[in-house]
């Protein structure tokens, strides 16, 4: 199987790999400590117990002389306590001990000396190491005492070669587990550009890969998916707005140029001052038209943010309400306020009493009772669990359940309302304005009528 060289170029192999150095130079020093702890220990045990037998050996020097020393090393020779025991007369002549050679060299004047000696196993003959303790008596006699410390040495080559080993499998296996985990890392990295290549050559509708497991690759790919979705939206609405921009704009100016044209035909004054009059009343119109598609830009770009203030809504709605009540009287129905003190908010006067006024507005044009009465209107505002409620109820037809999503979309007029004027921008203004203002615009049947109801955070 071939290797990837991408692996090793992946933060995840790199980061393994720290890891894994961290781990295996901790490992070391933690092991190294252990085995010269241990080493150590066993060595000065055994030097311990040489010491102690060469006090004792000085304390039978003192009170018995050199018969005392031979008695005693003769008995512990015969003993299998592990000891070995040398003691020479002059001219380097064995007296005592089991111990029938001394070292080849010069001892000087060491204390201590490591030498190997012959021992039998079995049928085999081996050479094992010596510990002992040197000590020259009168009369040119020398003594040495030692214990055989091949088996602490065993002991500690197998400590060596178990430290070793462990850090060789540390290594081998934190390679290992580095290259599996960036082989892993590696797909689903993989995966999420080719995801991304698809969606730069135009296919809006890819969403970056999923697993399901939470980590930080699915909680951006999350992310990233939340963002194309909104990107998506926004790009199908631009291509609803360019054709509704498209046919709205067509009809209006179609009617004026019929106008003119039959204007000039006449050459009669009075034609020329209607049409010029019916003219501007249209070029009003796409001004509101284009007015609102900027107000709504303006919003969803954001940029009236750094404008955003802390404000109390009641004042806002007091100004709104006392413009449109003698409206609402003159088209025969009332327009009412029921408002909180303190509606503090954070967010833009100017657009707030945009996003009020629009939906009065509605009201007073969709309202009218069934009977034909004028539209009765009420305007509140409350505070409940830290947010601010302000909404505006009316007593008319309504929306239908199945069309209150899409009414909030630019140039969305439903059948019912095409005999009125307007431009089907008015609730996605409100929606623009609340999502700049962190709230959100809520529609609900007022049984009868449409209630729609504004929710903004309250600035304690």
């Amino acid at each position: 199987m071939l290797v990837n060289p991408k692996i090793f170029k992946t933060s995840t192999f790199r980061l393994a790999a720290i890891y894994l150095l961290l781990f295996a130079l901790s490992t070391a020093t933690i092991l190294s400590y252990v085995y010269y702890s241990t080493v150590s220990l066993l060595e000065r045990q055994t030097e311990d117990t040489i010491r102690a037998e060469v006090e004792g050996l000085a304390d039978q020097y003192r009170i018995r002389g050199m018969s005392g020393i031979l008695d005693v090393v003769e008995r512990r020779s015969r003993e299998k306590g592990g000891g070995l025991y040398a003691l020479n007369g002059p001219n380097g002549a064995h007296i005592a001990g089991n111990l029938l050679t001394f070292p080849k060299g010069p001892i000087e004047d060491r204390d201590w000396i490591d030498f190997p000696i012959r021992v039998g196993e079995g049928a085999a003959v081996r050479d094992h190491i010596v510990r002992a303790f040197h000590v020259e008596l009168t009369g040119e006699y020398e003594l040495l005492v030692g214990r055989d410390v091949q088996g602490l040495r065993l002991f500690g080559e197998v400590i060596k070669k178990t430290l070793y080993w462990a850090l060789g499998l540390a290594m081998i296996l934190g390679l290992g587990g580095g290259f599996l985990l960036s082989r892993n890392f590696l797909k689903r990295i993989d995966a999420i550009t080719e995801a991304s290549h698809t969606i730069m050559a135009g296919d809006l509708s890819q969403r970056m890969p999923i697993t399901g497991s939470g980590d930080e690759l699915d909680r951006l790919g999350t992310s990233l998916n939340e963002m194309l979705s909104q990107i998506e939206r926004l790009m199908a609405g631009m291509k609803d707005v360019t054709g509704n921009v498209a046919h709205d704009l067509k009809t209006p100016l179609t009617r004026m140029k019929a106008r003119v044209e039959a204007a000039l035909r006449s050459e009669r004054k009075a034609e020329y001052r209607g049409a010029l009059s019916q003219t501007i009343e249209e070029c009003d119109g796409l001004l509101r038209t284009f007015n609102a598609l900027l107000s709504i830009a303006q919003a969803e770009s954001g940029q009236p943010r750094q404008a955003l203030e802390s404000l109390d809504a009641h004042d806002i709605l007091l100004d709104v309400v006392e413009l449109y009540e003698p409206i609402a009287e003159e088209a025969g129905g009332t327009l009412t306020l029921q408002a909180d003190p303190g509606l503090l908010v954070h967010g833009n006067r100017q657009l707030l009493a945009q996003a009020v006024s629009n939906l009065i507005d509605n009201a007073l044009k969709y309202g009218d009772g069934p009977d034909g009465s004028g539209a009765q209107i009420s305007v509140r505002g409350k505070i409940e669990q830290n947010t601010v409620y302000i909404s505006v109820a009316d007593s008319g037809a309504g929306i239908p359940a199945k069309d209150i999503d899409r009414v909030r979309d630019r140039f969305v007029r439903l059948d019912e309302s095409r005999s009125k004027p307007g431009n089907g921008l008015g609730l996605s203004l409100v929606s623009s304005v609340m999502t700049l203002h962190s709230g959100k615009l809520l529609l609900e049947d007022n049984q009868p009528g449409l209630k729609a109801v504004l929710i903004l955070p309250l600035v304690s």
